[in-house]
């Protein structure tokens, strides 16, 4: 069978004379795919973990939680649950070497379902978050003018609300004032004013239908090769943002006013550290940056070979992102400061949007009034185009590899229409997210259709590997790979501590959460246009 796994019941030659039982070690065949580089696996991870989230999220989180004081339970939930859980699943996808389907016959078969879930809740993400791609595309192409098209309010989809303040004198700031690039937003890249919510979400925006159909070309030929193909394409949309990063970090630090945004985002508010929400918070932004439970790290680890160090990749791969999202906190936030600066009011009162409110109308709002707007806007939106797909790569990978495992016979020599399929229906599925409403469609899916069903799937995960399959048998696999098992602390993060975490953040947040209160947020939202754009923030959660 094409793509089978062989069984060798020989102990591995790592493993010490005190362990009398041998442990089946699965040896790759040679019709599996393998990285062609060590560096394309690295890149393919932090490419998947490090993502617009990681820009938007957790500046915003960081503030609002304490700023610097925030630091302190986001580390010690890195710690004791982000990393630990990551730290699994590339040991899981390593030494199995299949996808999320298949690797459930060699744990526990009763589980399997998990893997199902998995490609399912994979497809809804991509129903969703290549439309947040296309829109940083539509911005993309719209940067090429001498004269960015959301700096006035002279443009046809602008209202007597419109109010420009940039450069001008005696200009009075209303709850009713709407910035040009809010109304470019909200306007004329969703024309949601077309749409009156759920119920009506209006025609298909051919102009974002087009940049999301040129999104799912690129991702095709990415992928349908395999991670030969993919993993030199990593090479420049997982190295490419991190140097335009740097860029509008020294072009953030340099603005009038960028001290003010940094102060506010890092001062202290010891206080928070007793509210049990910003615990929840921390819990939340560790797991979905680093991304266990999504089935992706299993998928790219399982092209690894099986002696590769998997323990100093979990580390080295957790650490950059976690450094990823601290350093975007300067670069969004010096720019938050300089927008209060131009607009003679405090950080708080312009830092208090989230999600694409922050990465479609703030940022580009401030990046229009620089010296060089229309440099600055290119290479913002590449960088954000360029983050997002990384991530499709890996989500999109996760399920072709489950798949491909699970039914090597139909799908495995048949690669590339099997990918051609999946593109297609997955650009077919997105749709109606390109609707006037299809940001209501947006929130929809990535509220319900991810949210806490992910967590639900990591915390079986996590029981599955520790309790049924066993901690000692997983410590043994472990330790064939690597010749040395996982310390005490590993396993007791992954039997007790990394469960808890992904219940009680669960049993917390659903708690937070009032089907009646989002309701009434949904139909407020709709008689005022600024509730809206507050309403259409992705947490990202």
């Amino acid at each position: 069978m094409a793509g089978s796994l062989t069984h060798h019941s020989s102990p591995n030659p790592g493993y010490s004379t005190n362990n009398a039982v041998p442990v089946p070690v699965i040896t790759q065949t040679e019709s599996r795919d393998k990285w062609s580089k060590k560096m394309d696996f690295l890149l393919s991870v932090i490419g998947f973990a490090v993502d617009l989230g990681n820009v938007w999220r957790f500046p915003y989180i960081c503030y609002q939680n304490g700023g610097g004081a925030f630091l302190i339970p986001y580390i010690l939930m890195a710690i004791f649950g982000g990393v630990p859980l990551f730290y699994m699943e590339l040991a899981l996808g390593q030494f199995h070497r299949t996808g999320a389907i298949s690797i459930w016959k060699h744990i526990c078969p009763i589980f399997k379902g998990i893997g199902y879930a998995i490609c399912i809740i994979a497809l809804y993400v991509s129903f969703y978050y290549n439309t947040i791609i296309a829109w940083a595309l539509f911005y993309f192409y719209s940067s090429f003018s001498s004269i960015l098209p959301w700096t006035n309010c002279d443009n046809v989809w602008n209202t007597p609300d419109c109010t420009n303040y940039f450069g001008m004198d005696n200009i009075t700031w209303t709850n009713a004032s709407r910035s040009p690039a809010e109304e470019f937003y909200t306007r004329n890249v969703l024309e949601i004013h077309k749409s009156s919510g759920l119920r009506d979400v209006g025609g298909v925006r051919w102009q974002l239908m087009l940049c999301l159909f040129l999104i799912f070309t690129i991702v095709y030929f990415s992928l349908w090769k395999g991670v030969k193909t993919s993993g030199k394409v990593v090479w420049v949309t997982a190295t490419l943002p991190y140097i335009v990063l740097f860029i509008l970090l020294i072009r953030g630090a340099t603005l009038p006013g960028a001290w003010r945004g940094v102060v506010f985002y890092l001062k202290p508010q010891w206080g928070k550290l007793l509210e049990t929400s910003v615990w929840v918070d921390a819990a939340a932004q560790i797991f979905f940056s680093l991304g266990p439970g999504f089935g992706v790290l299993l998928a790219l680890s399982s092209y690894n070979s099986f002696t590769n160090n998997c323990y100093r990749d979990a580390i080295v791969t957790s650490l950059v992102n976690c450094l990823t999202s601290f350093v975007s906190g300067f670069v969004i936030f010096t720019v938050l400061g300089y927008m209060a600066e131009m607009r003679q009011v405090e950080v708080e009162d312009v830092a208090r949007d989230k999600g694409p409110s922050l990465l479609f109308i703030t940022y580009p709002e401030a990046i229009a009034n620089m010296m060089g707007s229309t440099f600055f806007a290119i290479i913002f939106f590449v960088m954000m185009i360029t983050l997002g797909l990384d991530s499709t790569f890996g989500g999109l990978e996760a399920i072709i590899t489950a798949v491909l495992d699970e039914y090597p016979d139909q799908f495995y020599h048949r690669r590339e229409l099997f990918v051609l399929c999946l593109v297609v229906v997955c650009f077919l599925g997105s749709l109606s997210t390109l609707t006037n409403g299809g940001a209501y469609v947006v929130k929809l899916l990535e509220e319900f259709g991810v949210g806490s069903s992910i967590i639900a799937v990591g915390f079986l995960e996590a029981i599955a590997v520790s309790w049924f399959y066993g901690i000692h048998r997983f410590s043994n696999d472990v330790q064939a790979m690597l010749g040395k098992a996982p310390g005490l602390f590993w396993k007791v993060c992954w039997v007790a501590i990394s469960p808890a975490f992904l219940a009680v953040r669960d049993t917390l947040n659903t708690q937070r959460f009032s089907p009646v209160a989002d309701k009434d947020m949904r139909e407020s939202s709709l008689q005022d246009q600024k509730t809206v754009c507050l309403w259409l923030n992705l947490n990202m959660i």
